[in-house]
């Protein structure tokens, strides 16, 4: 059974870092894409960030730009999400899913439970 652990969340001060990690375990194939969503409280979901293992491409929401990235490590099935330059507005729970097949921006076959990020001071 295909399953998707988000780790890594936590609360840190505007500015701060955090890296947040999905392991992915239970499916065979080299071919998907791995995303990171976020949903603030009383608003939709949206993407962050996605990698596809097919050429590495990678895309990142305006929002996110220049402060996140997003890498992945094919051997351990782990996708991770570097956050610098934190902002309050970054609250939110965050997602990790895994679309089978297909490159980024076709849907998402699974996800994860999510991981709570705070920013605060």
């Amino acid at each position: 059974q295909l399953q998707l652990v988000e780790s890594g969340g936590g609360l840190v001060q505007p500015g701060g870092s955090l890296t947040l990690s999905c392991a992915a375990s239970g499916f065979t194939g080299d071919y998907y894409a791995i995303g990171w969503f976020r949903q603030a409280p009383g608003k939709e979901r949206e993407g962050v960030s996605c990698i596809s293992t097919s050429g590495g491409s990678t895309n990142y929401a305006d929002s996110v730009k220049g402060r996140f990235t997003i890498s992945r490590d094919n051997a351990k099935n782990t996708v991770d999400l570097q956050m610098n330059s934190l902002k309050p507005e970054d609250t939110a729970v965050y997602y990790c899913a895994l679309g089978l097949k297909r490159p980024c921006g076709y849907g998402m076959d699974y996800w994860g439970k999510g991981t709570l990020v705070t920013v605060s001071s």
